[in-house]
């Protein structure tokens, strides 16, 4: 299964849908998105079960398995996924 920019693009649409401020790809999508066999994203500015809601609906749009992971609050992760990660939103 591979990642596409079209992935990405509705992503993107759907997230600010749903008001998130930002979105960061990290993990095998980023790094490889040929051989990507998920999608990993955090995400800033969605909250409680709106995230679950957005995780849910990116799940079943893109047809892709999806780890959505909150920006906030900060952690050691966190942190280390808005070093490595590429911007999206």
């Amino acid at each position: 299964m591979a990642v596409n920019q079209a992935h990405l693009d509705r992503a993107v649409a759907l997230a600010k849908a749903y008001g998130a401020t930002r979105l960061i790809l990290f993990g095998s999508a980023l790094l490889k998105p040929q051989q990507a066999r998920d999608l990993d994203l955090a995400c800033d500015g969605v909250t409680g079960w709106k995230l679950y809601e957005l995780g849910a609906r990116l799940e079943e749009e893109l047809r892709i398995p999806l780890d959505l992971v909150p920006l906030t609050p900060a952690t050691p992760f966190t942190r280390l996924v808005e070093r490595r990660g590429k911007i999206l939103l």
